[in-house]
């Protein structure tokens, strides 16, 4: 999909090394709607929207902060080449890799687990007063 964005504001990646692969070429020429994970994405948002309708608690709210944009944009930036890296997500890089007894499925997990630490120290940068703050139960 981002291959297809940067081709509608005037890029070309169909020299790229990647997209030379048969397969990959054909997805490239490809409608987005014909590849699987892209209908299957489009699905769960879908889902996640009507699933928050019908529990009354869709309520969009367009005031995000900057840093929060920033974090966002950043963090998309690095899952996305992470997963590159890794020729897969969660699924397919880590838990089919620990399941088959490869050693990258360990690998991911360390580097899953610090990323995570990395972000978790960087979240009050990026959202404030989240620093110090405590879980509350709620009551009904």
């Amino acid at each position: 999909m981002g291959a297809k964005g940067f081709e509608l504001v005037g890029g070309d990646v169909s020299q790229w090394g990647y997209w030379q692969a048969p397969g990959n070429a054909a997805a490239l020429e490809a409608s987005v709607w014909s590849d699987i994970t892209t209908v299957m994405n489009v699905g769960i948002m879908l889902g996640a929207l009507a699933a928050a309708s019908l529990a009354g608690r869709f309520a969009p709210n367009f005031k995000i902060p900057l840093k929060s944009i920033l974090a966002a944009v950043i963090g998309g930036i690095l899952l996305g080449y992470g997963a590159r890296l890794a020729f897969g997500c969660n699924i397919g890089a880590y838990f089919s890799g620990i399941a088959s007894g490869s050693l990258h499925g360990w690998v991911w997990l360390v580097a899953a687990f610090a990323g995570n630490m990395v972000g978790v120290k960087l979240r009050p940068f990026f959202f404030a007063g989240v620093e110090g703050r405590k879980p509350t139960a709620k009551t009904s």
